[in-house]
């Protein structure tokens, strides 16, 4: 019988610090108040995850208007547009902003350019909740480039007009590569920020992928298919010539016939947990080997709104029990050493398929 030989491990891999961030932020949340709370989209594009959160009595919304007034909310990691922010926020309730910042750095880029009188390329997916919320910064200053037909339709701006190029964070860096370079040859005096605003977790793990690609007769990746960076990561593994790429949300999902070598990747958003689960499932007859290149120590800490909310919780909680203040609320002094993955595995296992 054949039968998987070997699996060949990527990383990095798996949860980013921007969702680090946001699933410790959410898991705060649900700690703190009672049930229903309440998240603007869902908080990572992970089926697991989410799932997870449900289960605990989250509720995931699409438009701020399903929150009663005075429910607690979160915004998801993936930005929000500002108009958006103003109406949660004037709800009544405690409203805390998960946002990556590495998001957070290209909302301010469309803020400073657009009020400097740019034109703005924004290449990203037509319909991806960041590239909604970071359009809404600027929308009269900025046009959405997805493909180099877009660029095609840009003849109305003149020579004098100054134009800026920004890209949603989780693209594909080969597809983004070649839509800056044709831009920049459309418009020589593009400008461009000093640091790409592709985020460094989904090119590493691109560049990890790279790296096992030419190794394995199959290739799995982890995630779910509204995950913008999962999606460029089954895109590169086909542009490296991997005969066969297959995406799995959990390890029931995999093929029957996988055989021989298979690499196996996550995107940023999926849980080692199901990394785990799926390299049990492929069983391989000669063990895993890990292939790295780079060692990702980035940390975001919870969102400011947060911090101050467990504070004053904490202080509240010393004056009714004349205690000395608790740290037991206090995330700054814990959460770097707590991990988002421990926390979903505590919150109970994954739904059955």
């Amino acid at each position: 019988m054949v039968t998987v030989e070997r699996v060949i491990l990527a990383e990095p891999r798996g949860f980013c610090a921007g969702v680090e961030k946001a699933i410790k932020a959410l898991a705060w949340m649900v700690r703190v108040f009672e049930p229903p709370v309440y998240c603007y989209h869902e908080i990572v594009h992970n089926q697991l995850v989410v799932d997870r959160f449900r289960a605990q009595g989250v509720v995931f919304v699409d438009d701020v208007s399903e929150v009663p007034p005075g429910a607690p909310l979160m915004l998801s990691a993936h930005g929000t547009a500002p108009e958006v922010v103003d109406e949660a926020r004037g709800r009544g309730g405690v409203v805390v902003d998960a946002v990556c910042p590495l998001v957070t750095k290209v909302h301010h880029e469309v803020k400073v350019r657009s009020k400097k009188g740019y034109t703005i390329l924004y290449i990203g997916h037509a319909g991806h909740e960041e590239a909604i919320g970071t359009m809404a910064v600027a929308p009269d200053a900025v046009r959405l480039i997805e493909t180099e037909e877009d660029l095609d339709g840009l003849d109305d701006l003149g020579a004098d007009v100054p134009v800026a190029l920004l890209a949603q964070t989780t693209l594909s860096h080969d597809e983004w590569q070649g839509l800056m370079e044709e831009a920049a040859r459309r418009f020589p005096h593009l400008w461009v920020p000093a640091r790409s605003d592709l985020c460094f977790a989904t090119t590493n793990r691109q560049a990890a992928l790279k790296a096992i690609a030419g190794k394995v007769d199959a290739i799995v990746v982890i995630g779910s298919a509204n995950s913008s960076n999962t999606v460029a990561l089954e895109k590169v593994a086909r542009a490296s010539g991997c005969e066969r790429v297959v995406r799995v949300n959990r390890p029931e999902e995999l093929p029957s016939d996988l055989e021989g070598t298979i690499g196996v990747t996550a995107g940023a958003s999926a849980p080692e947990s199901v990394v785990e689960a799926v390299i049990e499932r492929l069983d391989p007859a000669l063990g895993t080997d890990v292939v790295s290149v780079t060692t990702e120590d980035e940390y975001f800490p919870p969102p400011p709104e947060l911090r101050e909310l467990l504070r004053v919780l904490a202080a509240a909680l010393a004056v009714t029990t004349a205690a000395p203040a608790s740290t037991d609320l206090d995330p700054v002094g814990e959460d770097r050493d707590t991990s988002a993955a421990g926390l979903l595995d505590t919150a109970g296992a994954p739904p059955a398929a």
